[in-house]
């Protein structure tokens, strides 16, 4: 159970997050590359996330090839 008094979208959300997978990590990174990253996804029409997953599945799978 989430601890104080959630809402209950804040509860639906967290079922869904775990339902489908979903998970927050953190990393420390430069903060002039995240402000460039996100600039770039922007000008693409992508989000951060999505990108993120593109370039971890490549890597990914470049390492297993």
């Amino acid at each position: 159970m989430p601890i104080g008094d959630p809402k209950k979208q804040t509860i639906a959300t967290g079922k869904y997050q775990k339902k489908v997978g979903l998970i927050t990590k953190s990393y420390k990174l430069k903060k002039e590359v995240t402000e460039v990253f996100a600039e770039a996804c922007e000008k693409a029409g992508v989000s951060q996330a999505g990108q993120l997953t593109k370039m971890m599945k490549a890597f990914i799978e470049e390492q297993n090839s």
